[in-house]
């Protein structure tokens, strides 16, 4: 029997994601297809019975979009939020704004790989000429984060955002769960990785194989320590949670008419 239960999810589709940009600290809404993704996630989490206590999510739109989405679906809108920059999609730097299958197209799908999925490669640092960088350096919801803004990252390794999560997580997340709320996390594909991979001890080498599609919510079952008893499980239909995982996976590589 679970002492504590928990749901996590990466938001739903962004405008980006349906370009297969790399988005991270750009600020943008859902997509149609986003908006109905985390309207079919509260829409199943209520079927299942599900009553949550305390939502977290970044501060970025799409996890805060997606958040509000799932709660109006559930007809649970009064339950509070708590948003904060700790659980944010990974900085990817320089690489922001481009597109995955032409960076694997220029160069080669194993580097966008190690890119987008492995545990401790920073990809290149974002620097002020690039053409994102005043917007989200200027953004005035880092003015109220818990660091200085000239201590944002400018990029990170999934490392990095599990080390950015984690006083976060022990000091906000984990004393709330213990106290006996439910919570839903709202968050993004690699602050959920990097949360999966300190939960479940998932090793360096295997987190790059740990994919996760936009809205499906991600069910967590753990004893008094916080341990699982158990894999993480996906909620809703299997098949087409694996045709979304897959999906994911094809962004970083080459189309077939390019290859």
């Amino acid at each position: 029997m679970a002492k504590y239960r928990l749901v996590l999810l990466r938001h739903g589709e962004g405008a980006w994601n349906k370009e297969n940009r790399f988005c991270s600290w750009v600020d943008q809404k859902l997509s149609s297809d986003g908006i109905k993704e985390a309207q079919n996630c509260g829409k199943h989490l209520k079927a299942l019975g599900f009553e949550f206590d305390l939502v977290f999510t970044s501060v970025l739109s799409r996890s805060i979009q997606t958040a509000w989405l799932i709660l109006e679906e559930m007809g649970q809108e009064w339950v509070p939020i708590q948003s904060s920059w700790r659980l944010n999609e990974r900085h990817y730097g320089a690489l922001i704004g481009l597109n995955r299958a032409e960076m694997a197209l220029n160069h080669g799908e194993e580097q966008v790989k190690i890119w987008r999925r492995s545990y401790d490669v920073t990809p290149p640092p974002i620097t002020e000429s690039h053409p994102y960088y005043e917007e989200i350096y200027n953004d005035r919801r880092y003015k109220c984060s818990d660091v200085s803004q000239d201590n944002l990252p400018k990029a990170e390794s999934l490392k990095d955002v599990l080390d950015r999560l984690l006083p976060y997580w022990n000091d906000k997340i984990v004393p709330e769960l213990k106290s006996g709320k439910m919570i839903l996390i709202s968050a993004h594909g690699n602050s959920s990785r990097a949360l999966l991979k300190h939960v479940e001890g998932i090793s360096d080498e295997d987190i790059i194989n740990v994919t996760l599609p936009t809205g499906v919510p991600i069910l967590l079952e753990l004893d008094e320590n916080l341990h699982p008893l158990g894999p993480h499980q996906f909620l809703g239909d299997q098949e087409a949670i694996q045709a979304a995982i897959k999906k994911v996976e094809d962004q970083g590589k080459v189309k077939s008419a390019e290859k």
